[in-house]
């Protein structure tokens, strides 16, 4: 099976558990992928923002929920949370919106809100704007960097598997670093 099959196969589906537990980097490729005719760029954003938005509700509900059996489990949230914290007590509405912007406390933010006053019909329709605005905007950034690599190196088709394994690398290396910055703490 060659790397066209594979994505035209499972794109769609990588794209959406991808997006559930994070997702820049696979977004990013996945937004190539539709500038190689892979994928359509609208299916990415669909997928996308379905990952995203049910990942996100569903760390909110852990929050809402479970928040001190998750806690305990997870000592290294325990300074991002307080950050969080800061955050929604001065820019509620705007930390909603723009947390999967926000590097690092993507993942813990909807828990943290989960665990505020914040109703669950005001996360879920700010978190469906948000999470629209993220999914185009990165998806479209994906597509726009396949149009920019064609630009200066030409046909890209002929580096497709460089380019697709260097942005996977550095998204896994930007990962590992991450990853042990919070085993180290």
């Amino acid at each position: 099976m060659d790397l066209q099959s594979i994505i035209e196969n499972y794109g769609y589906a990588a794209i959406l558990i991808g997006t559930f537990l994070e997702g820049e980097t696979i977004l990013v490729l996945a937004g190539l992928a539709a500038h190689q005719d892979y994928l359509t760029l609208s299916g990415v954003i669909s997928a996308a923002f379905l990952g995203s938005l049910c990942g996100d509700q569903l760390f909110f509900y852990l929050g809402r929920k479970h928040s001190q059996a998750v806690l305990s489990k997870r000592p290294y949230w325990k300074e991002k949370t307080e950050k969080v914290h800061k955050l929604m007590n001065r820019y509620q509405t705007l930390m909603i919106l723009t947390f999967r912007f926000l590097y690092g406390l993507r993942t813990v933010t909807p828990f943290v809100i989960g665990t505020s006053d914040v109703s669950f019909k005001r996360f879920a329709f700010l978190n469906a704007v948000g999470a629209l605005v993220w999914a185009v905007a990165v998806g479209s950034g994906g597509y726009l960097f396949g149009n920019a690599l064609e630009i200066f190196i030409g046909k890209v088709k002929h580096y497709e598997i460089q380019v697709f394994a260097i942005i996977a690398l550095m998204g896994f290396l930007v990962w590992c670093v991450h990853f042990y910055n919070r085993r180290k703490h």
